[in-house]
């Protein structure tokens, strides 16, 4: 296996389980990790939704590294998806302040994955 199929496969391991961690029960990831105790309705649908845009594109990732098709597609979407994050978070901490840990965490982990996956687009297959 090369590094663009295990990129591409601990991609679609990470997101796949930040996406299940919120999405199977909000109000539990609510209560557990932000301290909301009450999670209105609509946050519970926007997480759910949100979290199957995640496994969409994390088995998107998963089919590029196991079958070798559009890899570097699959590598810039990485970009794409994390620096779109990165730079939502980075907006939000300006406007609305520090958020929870997990987050900070999240966004720690978005901000490392754009430059790693340039890199691995730039390398040969």
């Amino acid at each position: 296996m090369n590094l663009k199929n295990a990129y591409l496969f601990a991609a679609f391991g990470m997101v796949s389980a930040i996406a299940l961690l919120y999405g199977i029960s909000p109000s539990w990831f609510a209560q557990s990790f932000l301290g909301i105790s009450e999670l209105p309705v609509d946050f519970a649908h926007i997480l759910r939704a949100v979290m199957c845009l995640y496994l969409a594109l994390g088995v998107f990732w998963l089919f590029c590294a196991i079958t070798d098709q559009h890899k570097n597609v699959a590598i810039l979407t990485t970009i794409v998806f994390a620096g779109g994050l990165v730079i939502g978070r980075v907006l939000s901490l300006a406007i609305d302040g520090w958020p929870s840990p997990i987050l900070v965490f999240y966004a720690a982990l978005e901000f490392a994955i754009v430059p790693v996956a340039w890199w691995l687009h730039g390398r040969p297959d």
